[in-house]
């Protein structure tokens, strides 16, 4: 995996991460690290949805380790 497509895929990791935060409590990471209102109010099936997004982040780690997951052509 090349410099680029490994700083994709930890910016994505990032996001999702943010998102599981903001599912899970209601709560910004990159918005507490850079200034503003930190909480969200939210629906129950968003926060859901935030979730699902923030548990593929987290499997997506995996894919920084391994030299067979996404390579470039």
């Amino acid at each position: 995996m090349n410099w680029l497509s490994r700083l994709a895929l930890v910016l994505v990791i990032i996001g999702a991460i943010n998102w599981l935060l903001v599912g899970l409590f209601q709560w910004d990471l990159v918005t507490a690290a850079f200034g503003g209102d930190t909480f969200r109010a939210s629906s129950g099936l968003s926060r859901l949805i935030y979730g699902l997004v923030g548990v593929a982040g987290l499997y997506s780690i995996t894919f920084l380790f391994n030299d067979s997951g996404i390579r470039s052509k």
